[in-house]
């Protein structure tokens, strides 16, 4: 599978908090809070950083014996609808600075959605009947780490409220460990694609290709 993977530098950092600061202004109609240029930087790192653990993690014990390729994907979040603009809306010379600027704004909170709902995921099936808590559960803590890290971080929130929270369904795992490791994975694989949707998004986004 082909991935895409950007590197964040002082200057795309500097225009991605631009469009943050007033995709989120002309969203909301409310200050944002400071997100600084190191702080995207971090962001920036966190989110390669979910994505290159997802090839260690599908390869972990979590998914060993695992030989469905099943790719199953959950969440509400309309990540792949909102991140992944026409040819029309990237090309129209019509299109208004403040429709980008939606479409951005819309595409963050949709990707916090998501984090919301694997963050919620995980943390039930490591709470389930596991077949090796011993040798499973250090690599999902480590992806949990990262997800949390990157909900606290790099949400864009006001007054201390996640914009990004969503009603999650907590699966409901049964006593059958290999068969909860087989609907573990088919969901880590669903997020393993939509890591690499966001990746390319944040890529996007931040080198101002859209704008050129």
């Amino acid at each position: 599978m082909f991935i895409i993977l950007y590197r964040a530098d002082s200057a795309s950092c500097a225009l991605l908090l631009l469009l943050l600061t007033l995709g989120w202004r002309a969203s909301t109609g409310v200050p944002v809070p400071d997100l600084s240029t190191e702080k995207c930087e971090q962001c920036s790192l966190l989110f390669r950083s979910l994505l290159l653990n997802f090839t260690d993690l599908l390869n972990s014990s979590v998914c060993f014996g695992i030989t469905s390729n099943k790719v199953v994907l959950k969440s509400k979040a309309q990540t792949l609808l909102t991140c992944t603009p026409t040819l029309s809306q990237v090309t129209s010379v019509m299109m208004s600075s403040l429709s980008h600027l939606s479409w951005q704004s819309e595409c963050l909170r949709n990707i916090m959605k998501d984090l919301a709902h694997y963050d919620t995921v995980i943390q039930s099936y490591i709470k389930s009947s596991l077949r090796n808590p011993e040798e499973e559960v250090p690599p999902l803590n480590q992806t949990l780490g990262i997800i949390q890290s990157l909900r606290k971080n790099c949400a864009m929130m006001t007054n201390g409220e996640d914009d990004s929270a969503e009603e999650v369904t907590v699966p409901v795992w049964g006593s059958e460990s290999f068969i909860n490791r087989q609907d573990m994975c088919n969901m880590l694989r669903g997020f393993y694609v939509r890591t690499i949707t966001i990746n390319r998004a944040m890529g996007y986004i931040s080198s101002g290709d859209h704008r050129k």
